[in-house]
């Protein structure tokens, strides 16, 4: 799990445990999963509310698409990194390597970018994986963590069926 780093304004359960979100002048910063004993907590405006639609949306329909106003910082090679991200389809991840080879970048600096990825889900991160395995997911490779990764990619490969 991702330690806390942001001031949420919503945090909501879901399928794959707590998730945090943080907007902030009516654009969405940042997400991360949260330990389980997170308390909830209902959208503080319009915006975090919008966004806990869309996710619900998600998780509830794996092909619902995401349309919200976003503001990430990040290098240059991370935000082509990030926008490569969100045109992988779902249901079709791609390694870390054919990512590299796309963007004319390496493997680890694709996945250094995977790591520091403030949107996961959002921007999803998830679909890219080792050439042999899942590779990490939001800078772990532990159980816990691979488990979402996996969650999520038989998620979207559920429209792909």
């Amino acid at each position: 799990m991702m330690a806390t780093k942001n001031t949420h304004t919503a945090v909501l359960n879901t399928p794959v445990g707590k998730f945090g979100i943080c907007v902030r002048n009516n654009q969405l910063v940042g997400t991360e999963f949260l330990p389980p004993e997170t308390p909830e907590q209902a959208p503080t405006d319009a915006t975090s509310r919008e966004v806990v639609r869309q996710l619900e949306a998600y998780f509830s329909d794996p092909g619902a698409q995401f349309e919200l106003p976003l503001a990430v910082s990040g290098t240059p090679h991370r935000q082509r990194v990030w926008q490569a991200l969100t045109e992988i389809p779902r249901g079709q991840p791609v390694s870390y390597g054919a990512l590299a080879r796309k963007l004319g970048s390496g493997a680890r600096a694709v996945g250094g970018a995977c790591r520091a990825n403030p949107l996961p889900v959002i921007v999803p991160c998830h679909r890219v994986v080792a050439a042999h395995g899942l590779g990490g997911f939001s800078g772990s490779t532990n159980d816990e963590t691979l488990s979402i990764k996996s969650w999520l990619l038989e998620h979207e490969a559920i429209t792909h069926a």
